[in-house]
């Protein structure tokens, strides 16, 4: 019986292009599996991505992801964090984990109109209640062969529309309710990362998996668990400011240390740099490949890949973060909601986008605790809106946002925040834009071709090459830190088998 080669002795070199969650990830699951030739290729100047913790007021703010949504056992981002006892006691308990909240957290919210007064509960509450059986009721279709429109934005609109015939109130109320499902609409247009819930496909929006536990962030931010998972990396592993202009792949490519090999990928970095390997592990923003896909990867990737990459959304979603020296809020308030009353979801007219970009802002978002963070609130935007607010300046912004919370509290004494920090994460050339969608006209399986490795099938004559990971390659996670960590995971194992696959091969009786 001929012995088996060893994945050892054939020492296969791998690259990872992107170092956020899921380039981490893959190279922390690769050295786990014994494999030793790995360099990570990160465009910027530092580690973790779409993931970002920066200095502000007291403490740290959140540029990119701050949530873990659903912290829970199913969870990889809150078992990992939980691992490195990253998060506080409030997180780890069993009733903060166990509860089902839908992907919505539960909050202390104070309405404001537009007129400058309070919404209050008996208002607001039955709106809120009726818009999260709506969403739930969306969700139900992509168990069906059929659905009755194909966006979200559409089915919501004729769900209300068909509800509000049955309300019994005046003409104000009426359009009371609507201005408020209309700040709704805004939400979740920030949840999923969209333009306009318009731009949803209606049938696969369930097929995002929501999972249960109430929301919660790390107390030494985001920065905490990539530290965590740099720390075992071996040193300089991981190369910054090192863009990667294209990858070549299915060629025949030599190394000056290793000329009695060939490698099948060319790795050709901006600065001029090439790097032979066997295999590439891509991360890269949805957003990078739907600008560069035509020069990133050659030879092109194949039509089927193209058209997925092409069909599933992207879209951005901005914050604002203001800082003030004293709260206006009440210190119970979690969510400052704004609510313009002349609004509605049944009306198509948008606003011009220059001049009153800052009505797609849903809200104010109170950062607590307030130890944490000193006064400092979070205004989230998303789509064009959210692009255009990058052009501004921050004197603009924050002019612009003081003008609004005055109007909407009707005290026109507020004094303007002290500082202001906002993310531009449209005008990154790196990601342009937030995360991925199920856009209309795309589905979950676009998902899966995009993470499909090439070639495929692998065989020992042609064996994986070029692997993709990221947010956007997750068909129930997608848009989320633990489908990116998943995804990482998934790559590397694919490898892993690949290899004791091939290893088994070799094996002769």
């Amino acid at each position: 019986m001929a012995r088996a080669v060893s994945r050892t002795e054939l020492d296969p070199r791998i690259v990872i292009v992107g170092c956020g969650l899921a380039g981490l990830a893959a190279a922390q699951r690769l050295l786990h599996h014994g494999f030793g030739s790995i360099r990570l290729l990160e465009a910027n100047n530092r580690s973790g991505g779409r993931a970002w913790s920066q200095g502000f007021a007291r403490g740290l703010l959140e540029i990119g992801a701050q949530w873990i949504h659903g912290p829970s056992k199913q969870n990889a981002v809150f078992q990992l964090a939980s691992q490195h006892d990253l998060l506080d006691e409030e997180a780890m308990s069993e009733e903060n984990q166990a509860l089902q909240i839908d992907g919505l957290p539960p909050n202390v919210s104070t309405y404001y109109s537009s007129s400058g007064r309070r919404i209050g509960p008996e208002i607001a509450a039955p709106v809120e209640k009726l818009y999260s059986a709506l969403i739930l009721k969306s969700r139900e279709f992509f168990q069906s062969k059929t659905e009755p429109v194909r966006s979200l934005g559409e089915f919501l609109k004729l769900e209300i529309a068909r509800c509000a015939e049955e309300w019994k109130d005046d003409e104000e109320t009426r359009n009371l309710k609507l201005a408020l499902l209309n700040a709704e609409f805004k939400l979740e247009c920030c949840i999923s990362g969209t333009d306009s819930l318009d731009l949803i496909a209606l049938q696969p929006f369930g097929e995002y998996v929501p999972l249960p536990g109430i929301d919660c962030v790390f107390p030494g931010g985001f920065k905490s668990l990539i530290d965590a998972m740099m720390k075992p990396l071996p040193k300089d592993i991981v190369s910054y400011n090192k863009p990667v202009k294209c990858i070549h792949w299915n060629g025949a490519f030599k190394a000056s240390d290793a000329q009695d090999h060939s490698y099948s990928i060319l790795v050709e970095c901006e600065d001029g740099e090439t790097i032979p390997a066997d295999h590439v592990i891509v991360t890269v923003p949805l957003g990078f490949l739907k600008e560069h896909y035509r020069t990133f990867i050659h030879p092109p990737l194949p039509d089927s890949k193209i058209n997925s990459i092409q069909k599933l959304g992207f879209g951005t979603n901005n914050k604002i973060f203001l800082e003030f020296e004293e709260p206006f809020w009440d210190p119970k308030c979690q969510l400052i909601r704004l609510v313009w009353e002349d609004e509605s979801p049944l009306l198509s007219a948008r606003p011009d986008l220059q001049k009153e970009w800052f009505r797609k802002i849903f809200g104010f978002i109170v950062l607590q605790p307030v130890e944490r963070h000193g006064h400092v609130l979070l205004a989230v935007l998303a789509g064009e809106e959210a692009n255009f607010m990058e052009s501004l300046s921050d004197s603009e912004v924050k002019n612009c946002l003081t003008q609004v919370i005055r109007r909407f509290t009707g005290n026109p004494a507020i004094p303007p925040p002290k500082s202001i920090v906002r993310s531009k994460w449209y005008s990154d050339r790196y990601t342009r834009g937030s995360y991925s969608y199920t856009a209309v006209g795309s589905s979950g399986d676009d998902i899966d071709v995009i993470a499909q490795p090439l070639p495929l099938p692998a065989t020992k004559a042609q064996p994986l090459q070029v692997l993709f990971a990221g947010e956007a390659t997750h068909r129930t996670f997608y848009s989320t830190t633990h489908g990116a960590l998943e995804s990482g995971w998934r790559e590397a194992d694919r490898l892993n088998n690949h290899y004791l696959h091939l290893t088994s091969m070799n094996t002769k009786v």
